[in-house]
């Protein structure tokens, strides 16, 4: 990027940036989540910092946040309350700390420690005391001036009106609302019939502004402290704090950044304990004394840093969208994005779904968009940014035939797929054999995208299968195979003959027909004591009528049509019959355990599970008569919760559900 557009993305930036940092700051409103505007900022700095002449007053890096309300009396603090520079990886730190270094002498350099807490989100406010008695409260303002708010805060139970020893000075700390408060003002709003409450910090906010200070009695406000100015060390700071009688911030003194690395990674794993919501940690100089001569840049004090954890949505480009073709062949397509790290990974692609899904985000190539994490896994465009197009941009058109194999495409009526009808397409063939050996499916191990691909190229199989007919011998010849890797590609292929019936359903690749839909079939069928052929399961199946498919709980119209078509086309009845040929049977352990401790429970899995996979997770609580679900509702009885929940997470809380950890439950087994 040259100089002129990175001047013209400048300003496109500023505007955007200061238009939903007031809404956010000021009005308390929010059109965008935080996690989009912190990648907004940080895309502002690194632009500023490769071109500082471009600097400018009114740039957003240049202040803390939105001027005062008119509300309250204008206060000035004696000193500034400084915002902080965002790090969202281990680099980003690692830099940090190599840039202020520079800046100190040898000694002042071995003199470097860190104290690190977690960064609550809040409100920050400042407390004067004098000779232990609380004289004001002031919120955070622009930095420099905020507002008096010293009547709403002393509402708050955890500051303390008078302290436990005489001290007069300034403490800092976040006032907030914490998970379970928040989720019991909902309960009382929604009993109301007043509109729900967005999120804690908007509603924390809100209710320090609010002129009558019953009201903000009413929402149950908390106090953290996390300074206490004038003393030598951050460490001395919170043990003062606490001597004082002030609740604190989860912290630890770290000598080095592998400290620092190991703490940021515990609190990681705590985050859905804690009783407040967090967004990263604060990893700061521990030495006051070196902490002042490091001084300020812009707006942000040098020696501290907040190590934010991983975004869930973020912006960046669209620089193309390609189209894929899936094992039913339709046509997604797919965005090609200038890489974005989202939740701790590179993102480069993310789904668009459909045609008629770029049509409603009004989408271009070259656009500025918010990708997020669906589920937080499958990366997607959540929204674009209008605002930010320079006229470069260029409309998308939907091919009319199939990228692979030319084929003219078809959309069936009622449908926003299109999709290549051609049964003989390479790409579509290739991606259903991806799918029959997928973990959910038939779980072959040793056997990838790329050894398919060659078993394809090299005619060794048409189909899945003819996976189950390979010979050591078809494989020697082959490129990266030798004795040990052709017999373990032999030997995973064939262990895996005997399957429960949920993974077969699945593994067929019916379209419509996912993990859940098949775990649904399955429980139809009454397994015999002992495994079944392909051809019984494939007889009873064939036995179903289009109606009776229809009358199945939680199967649609279009998805009963789809298993009705697929059980009676004469190329996948030829398929079958090569599966039970092969030796393919379905073994009996389908049938739910003698141990029915979850019978009628619905559970909600989000956020990543450490010690079994999901899917393993699924099995093991229909095993044990309980259902599964994937999204929340309130006759959801327990959401579970693993790292990086999602939306699932607000969404049991907005509804009072039960939320439970993975160790939670894995005591229920």
């Amino acid at each position: 990027m040259n100089k002129q557009e990175a001047k013209i993305r400048l300003e496109k930036l500023k505007e955007v940036i200061n238009h939903h940092r007031y809404l956010y700051h000021v009005l308390d409103k929010q059109e965008i989540s935080e996690d989009v505007l912190d990648s907004l900022k940080k895309e502002l700095s690194e632009l500023e910092a490769a071109f500082p002449d471009l600097i400018t007053a009114d740039s957003p890096s240049q202040r803390v946040a939105g001027k005062p309300l008119d509300k309250f009396e204008k206060i000035e603090h004696q000193k500034p309350m400084f915002s902080l520079n965002d790090g969202f990886s281990r680099q980003d730190i690692l830099d940090w700390q190599e840039r202020f270094k520079k800046l100190l002498t040898q000694n002042e350099q071995a003199k470097v420690d860190y104290f690190c807490e977690v960064k609550v989100d809040g409100l920050a406010i400042s407390l004067i005391y004098k000779n232990g008695l609380l004289q004001k409260g002031v919120t955070r303002g622009d930095g420099k001036i905020g507002e008096d708010i010293t009547q709403n805060l002393k509402t708050i139970e955890s500051i303390p009106l008078r302290l436990e020893k005489p001290f007069s000075g300034e403490v800092r700390g976040e006032a907030y609302i914490a998970k379970k408060d928040f989720a019991l003002l909902n309960k009382e709003q929604e009993r109301s019939g007043r509109e729900l409450f967005a999120n804690p910090r908007n509603t924390a906010a809100g209710a320090l502004r609010q002129l009558d200070h019953k009201i903000t009695k009413q929402r149950r406000l908390n106090f953290l402290a996390w300074q206490l100015l004038g003393k030598e060390t951050q460490v001395e700071e919170q043990n003062n704090l606490q001597t004082l009688g002030f609740k604190t911030t989860l912290g630890k003194h770290c000598k080095d950044l592998n400290e620092v690395f190991s703490f940021y990674q515990e609190v990681l794993k705590q985050r859905n304990k804690l009783p407040y919501q967090i967004d990263g940690i604060v990893v700061s100089v521990n030495n006051n004394k070196i902490f002042d001569t490091l001084g300020v840049v812009g707006k942000s004090p040098r020696a501290a840093i907040a190590f934010k954890f991983p975004l869930k949505q973020s912006t960046t480009m669209i620089e193309d969208i390609k189209l894929q073709i899936g094992r039913t062949g339709a046509i997604t397509p797919v965005a090609v994005l200038k890489p974005v790290n989202i939740g701790g990974a590179t993102i480069t692609r993310a789904t668009l779904h459909n045609e008629d899904e770029i049509k409603r985000l009004g989408l271009k190539i070259c656009d500025t968009v918010i990708v997020g994490r669906a589920g937080d896994v499958i990366p997607q465009v959540v929204r674009v940014l209008p605002d930010l197009r320079t006229g470069k941009e260029k409309p998308f058109i939907m091919p009319k035939s199939c990228p692979s194999c030319q084929t003219k495409l078809v959309k069936p009526e009622g449908q926003v797929v299109w999709r290549c009808p051609n049964k003989n397409c390479q790409v579509k063939n290739r991606r259903a054999v991806y799918h029959f050996v997928s973990k959910a499916a038939f779980d072959i191990e040793h056997l990838g995208p790329k050894i398919i691909d060659q078993l394809m190229e090299q005619g060794l199989i048409a189909d899945s299968s003819d996976l189950f007919f390979l010979q050591k011998g078809d494989l020697l010849p082959l490129e990266r195979f030798a004795e040990k890797s052709a017999d373990n590609l032999i030997t995973a292929i064939r262990s895996k003959k005997r399957i429960i019936l949920s993974r077969f359903i699945y593994a067929l690749g019916i379209n419509g027909v996912g993990v859940e839909t098949s775990a649904l079939i399955a429980q139809m069928l009454r397994i015999k004591n002992q495994d079944l052929r392909i051809k019984e399961v494939s007889g009873y199946f064939q036995d179903i009528s289009l109606q009776e498919w229809q009358e199945i709980k939680d199967i649609g119209p279009i998805v009963a049509q789809c298993l009705y078509d697929w059980f009676h086309s004469k190329p996948n009845e030829i398929f079958l019959e090569k599966l039970d040929k092969a030796g393919i049977t379905i073994q009996n352990q389908e049938l739910r355990s003698k141990n029915q401790e979850l019978s009628g429970k619905t559970f909600v899995l989000t956020g990543t599970l450490e010690n079994m996979a999901r899917e393993i997770a699924k099995e093991k609580i229909r095993k044990l008569g309980g259902n599964v679900s994937d999204s929340v509702s309130p006759k959801t009885d327990y959401v579970v919760v693993g790292e990086n929940p999602g939306s699932k997470l607000a969404q049991a809380q907005k509804l009072g559900v039960k939320t439970i950890t993975e160790n939670d439950f894995l005591a229920m087994f």
